[in-house]
């Protein structure tokens, strides 16, 4: 056999070594089922790989996204809808469509399912899956990095005083602990008043707790625009006039208490300014 064929053989087996080794290709066709993971997936994927999102992400008051969600088509679930589509990466959360998840798996469809991160470490952690999973594992990387820049810039100064807050979400829940939203409370300078509520996870505080106990701040906002919330009509209430000037009300988008991921940042950035204007107004 002659030099120059040897190298030709020589190359060719090392092109398909390189090749058994090499990380699958990155999926062409991804659809998403679930609003949090639309959310990561619009930073982290490349626009055409996206074949389409959840409905949610197209419904004011749900998404997390925005109006730039328009962009994108959107799916309801059924495993009719999704397979007609093509995917050859679809991604679900645990706990939504387990009809369409079975049907999935029997067709030989790739299936990612996400679990609900319950702290900013499983957030990020979720961000990484992510990149991983669509084959832009430097994207994920960068944003998992800016989500830690922004909850480092948003936490309290040396010695700031903290201040007590409840999250009202839509239809009056408040957040507790064992939430991402406690943590994210905790690490901008707030304590959840829920706890104090006996609340575990979410639940309702009655009306006469908030008048015996009020927090400093209550965070509450509009699922859509103009629609005012259950914590707007308890605030209306003749018998809060007796708290009025020991409870603070700020307004906390719902699009910031839905998901984590890319939205802690906004979030983070938002609760840091209600606690700057809260602690200065006390002054």
């Amino acid at each position: 056999m002659s030099l120059n064929r040897r190298s030709l053989v020589a190359a060719g087996l090392a092109a398909g070594a390189d090749r058994a080794f090499a990380a699958p290709s990155a999926p062409e066709r991804i659809v998403s089922l679930n609003p949090c993971l639309d959310a990561i997936l619009v930073k982290v994927a490349d626009r055409g790989q996206i074949t389409a999102i959840s409905h949610y992400s197209h419904d004011p008051g749900a998404t997390s996204i925005g109006p730039s969600a328009q962009a994108f088509p959107a799916v309801y679930g059924s495993a009719e809808e999704v397979v007609a589509l093509r995917p050859d990466l679809v991604l679900a959360a645990r706990y939504g469509a387990p009809a369409t998840r079975a049907a999935l798996a029997r067709l030989g469809v790739r299936l990612e399912v996400f679990t609900l991160p319950g702290s900013i470490a499983e957030s990020l952690a979720q961000v990484r899956r992510m990149g991983q999973v669509v084959g832009r594992p430097q994207r994920s990387e960068a944003l998992a990095a800016g989500i830690e820049a922004a909850l480092a810039a948003a936490a309290p100064p040396p010695g700031a005083p903290r201040l007590s807050a409840l999250v009202f979400q839509s239809g009056g829940f408040a957040v507790a602990e064992g939430t991402m939203m406690h943590e994210l409370l905790t690490r901008t300078g707030f304590d959840n008043a829920a706890s104090r509520y006996g609340l575990k996870l979410s639940g309702k505080v009655p009306l006469e707790l908030l008048i015996a106990d009020p927090p400093d701040v209550l965070l509450a906002g509009e699922a859509r625009p103009g629609a005012p919330t259950w914590a707007d009509r308890v605030l209306s209430h003749p018998a809060l006039e007796a708290v009025a000037g020991r409870m603070r009300r700020a307004s906390l988008p719902q699009s910031l208490t839905y998901c984590g991921g890319p939205v802690l940042i906004a979030a983070a950035q938002r609760l840091a300014a209600i606690r700057d204007q809260a602690l200065e107004a006390r002054a």
